[in-house]
This record gives C-alpha cells, structure tokens and sequence, in this order.
C-alpha cells in the first residue's frame, strides 16, 4: 500500500486537474436522487438522464410513484436494463419512505440500507450528495479500476476496497475522491486503453509502465 504521502498527492493532482468533479446524474430533489442512482446500477449516466428526463415529469412526486402502475412504470424505466427489479425496488422504496419516514429520504446509513434496490454504494451516492455526509467511499467501477491501478488496494470486493480507500485518505476528502477517479478513469485511465503518456499521476502509478503507451 502506498504511504499518507502519496495518497495526498494523488488527491491534490486529481483536484487541480478535475475542479468541478461532481455526479452528473440529472436531479431536484433527494427522492429523484435516490431514483436516478438505483436506475444507474447496470446502466450508463448518459442513458439514465434520458430516462429520468420523461420520468421525473410523468411522476413529479413521491405520491405519484406510490400510486404508480407498476406493469406500466416497468416499462417507462425499461432501457435501463434490469427494468423489471428496478421497477420493483423504486416503488416499493417510495411507499416505505411515505410510510416509514414521513416522505422523506432517510439520512443515516441505517436507514438508507432497509430501503429496498440501496445498498451501501448507492447510500454512499445518497448521503454525500443529498445530506453532505461521508460515512465511506462509493466504489464503481471506475473507483475500483483506479485504485488497484495505483496501488491503492489489492482487493477486488468493493467493501474491502473502500475500507482501504478510507484507510488511505483524510474523511474530509472521501465524497469528492469517488468523482474525481470517475473523471480521471472516463478521460485519462481507460479500462483498455489508458493514457499514460499523458497522465499526470503516472510519476506516483505503479501501474504506468506495465503500459506500452507510456512514454518515458
């Protein structure tokens, strides 16, 4: 594992190159940020802002969604892939939420977890953006590619992989690292082909000269 030392100068170069790091998820309020994150499992951002562009006006409340048609609902949600397990979580959670917790998006990651389609990585997403709070680090596969690359962690289960993560770097930093390794993966670090020639963390990368693209 790398030291304290390193883990702060991957933060440091990824905030000076990714200021605005941020979700790019389309939403107006927590409920449609829980419905937009548990859409996303399985399915690109670019594909759930489109379905939540139509969604989001058809049922503009919670209320909307407890009253939903759940045969019809599956199919406004389709394209995003596992529709069917989707449709069932996201109106099961809205009337849970009515009835459990007065309408309201629950704040504690205990909570979060009894709500059906979330688990610890969407409550991370949920926590962090709605309620700015840092209870872990949300690990995609973006999150998970980057850190093994880096020597951030060994492990492939993403429980152990953000326990490494917040082991490694200051709680204040946890929200914004998971955005941050998201843009770097989307426009430098590849899955087949990454950028090393270009990257300007490959000085700290253990991963940088496995690569033939790298340029000494």
């Amino acid at each position: 594992m790398p030291d304290k030392i390193t883990s702060q100068k991957v933060i440091t170069l990824l905030n000076i190159h990714y200021p605005n790091a941020k979700i790019v998820l389309n939403y107006s309020d927590n409920w449609e940020l829980l419905v937009a994150v548990i859409l996303s499992a399985q399915c690109t951002d670019k594909i759930v802002n489109k379905i939540t562009e139509k969604l989001f006006r058809k049922y503009s409340s919670l209320n909307d969604y407890v009253n939903a048609d759940p045969a019809e609902f599956a199919q406004d949600i389709k394209s995003a892939g596992f529709y069917n397990a989707k449709s069932k979580n996201i109106l099961a959670a809205a009337n849970l939420i009515k009835t459990n917790y007065q309408g309201r998006v629950p704040d504690s990651m205990e909570q979060l977890l009894k709500i059906p389609g979330v688990a610890r990585k969407t409550a991370n997403i949920i926590l962090g953006n709605a309620f700015n709070i840092s209870e872990g680090i949300t690990v995609d596969t973006h999150v998970r590619r980057l850190s093994q690359r880096l020597g951030l962690t060994k492990n492939e289960d993403p429980v152990k992989i953000e326990q490494d993560l917040m082991d490694q770097f200051d709680q204040k930093d946890w929200f914004k690292l998971t955005y941050l390794l998201i843009d770097h993966g989307r426009q430098i670090c590849d899955a087949r082909k990454p950028k090393c020639d270009q990257c300007f963390l490959n000085k700290v990368c253990p991963s940088a000269f496995r690569f033939p693209h790298f340029a000494k």
